[in-house]
């Protein structure tokens, strides 16, 4: 269980009449609640996951460069880029809640969209998907600080379990599911827009809600985040190990298979990556929100990340699980930091969805070059090496701004 008493310095006066204000909740008020929050981050990864391991169906299929197929998981994330910023000022007008089941529609209608088979709207489908993806990636961490503020830790870990269980999945069966359904890739990409409308009906009794944020709140100015040079660490941070994630997400499929793998074996390959990172997801939360200081998880991260990267340039197929499992544990970790950071270096609700907002504009613009650049570079130099050495640089990086979020301290002091 969660010692609550240390979280008790993250739960500022405004928080606390906020949840004095709110309705009294029921058991089955509080269990439906988590089961949204479960559904819609089981929402929010898989159209993405699902991609890499039929990446090479598409391409054979549409006649796409290796420059476009990379496009076709950056296009989300220019989403992400483009529309963070602007969520949570959305959310104020018409509530967070509804906005997240407006999103899940939305994300129904992208994921039907882009399976439809048509170049054209391959890509109209990416961009609804990422639309979509922004408002839960930017709301949930500002939902969760509002909804369980003393239980943040343990609550996010649950939805970053269920995000990463349902992205693992897609990632490995991806190609089972086209040979099942029929379809080839269009079901292996189509299928989960049934996912997003499942979610979008449990949601349903949370947008009945008003709008979370207390007129004090509202008074907080998102643009005073960009003078912060914590802030902008903390979004170099949530770019990078997207950065790294989006890349291997669209392209360590290819290049396992390149390397004499077969396709159904690299989409699993893709798969251990996801799953190493449930437990992690659930621990790591729980321990960052009992510490003061997340230096450690840092250093942690970035150990893992090295041995995995090199373990993969160095060996290719030779130890190949052992590398992702070490990489998915990593990239677990760093993406358990940044969600947490949203909330442990803030202190009001609106001020992380600000954060939140902030830190996936200038995250996602790092990592939608990702997958587009790193294809770009293999075509340029016709072998995996360059690319690989991209991630390297990108996880120094990494580190080093990671080391500067850990430390204890506010965004807005």
């Amino acid at each position: 269980m969660i010692n609550d008493k240390k979280n008790i310095p993250q739960i500022q006066e405004n928080d606390i009449s906020q949840i004095k204000d709110l309705p009294t909740k029921t058991k089955f008020e509080v269990i439906l609640m988590a089961l949204g929050i479960i559904f819609i981050a089981a929402s929010l990864r898989a159209p993405i996951t699902s991609v890499g391991p039929v990446i090479a169906q598409i391409t054979e299929q549409l006649n796409l460069s290796h420059v476009l197929v990379g496009l076709i998981t950056a296009i989300p994330l220019i989403s992400f880029a483009l529309l963070s910023t602007f969520t949570p000022r959305v959310a104020r007008k018409v509530g967070l809640e509804r906005l997240l089941l407006y999103s899940l529609l939305v994300l129904a209608i992208g994921l039907f969209t882009r399976s439809m088979g048509n170049v054209f709207l391959l890509f109209l489908g990416a961009a609804l998907i990422g639309s979509a993806i922004t408002v839960g990636n930017v709301l949930m961490p500002a939902f969760i600080k509002k909804e369980f503020p003393a239980k943040v830790g343990l609550i996010t870990g649950f939805y970053l379990v269920s995000m990463n269980l349902t992205s693992a999945l897609a990632a490995g069966y991806s190609i089972r599911i086209g040979e099942i359904s029929g379809l080839g890739w269009k079901g292996s990409i189509g299928i989960w827009g049934v996912l997003a409308l499942i979610a979008f009906f449990i949601w349903l009794p949370q947008a009945r809600k008003k709008p979370v944020f207390s007129s004090q709140e509202k008074s907080i100015k998102s643009k005073s985040l960009w003078k912060s040079r914590l802030a902008w660490h903390i979004a170099v941070f949530m770019g990078l190990q997207s950065l790294l994630f989006y890349c291997l997400a669209a392209w360590l499929p290819a290049i396992l298979q390149h390397w004499g793998m077969s396709a159904d074996r690299s989409g699993w390959m893709l798969s251990y990556v996801q799953m190493a990172q449930l437990p992690i997801m659930l621990i790591g939360p729980i321990l960052a929100g009992r510490m003061k200081d997340q230096t450690p998880l840092v250093w942690i991260t970035f150990i893992l990340l090295m041995l995995g990267l090199a373990g993969i340039l160095f060996g290719k197929t030779d130890y190949i699980i052992i590398s992702v499992i070490s990489i998915g544990i990593s990239l677990g970790l760093a993406f358990t930091l940044a969600m947490m950071f949203f909330i442990l270096r803030t202190k009001h609700t609106s001020e992380a969805a600000e954060l939140s907002g902030m830190s996936q504009t200038v995250g996602y613009v790092i990592a939608a070059c990702g997958p587009p650049v790193f294809g770009a570079l293999f075509s340029l130099t016709g072998n995996w090496y360059i690319p690989l050495i991209l991630l390297i640089v990108a996880s120094v990086i990494l580190f080093i701004v990671g080391l500067s979020s850990a430390k204890n301290r506010y965004v807005l002091s």
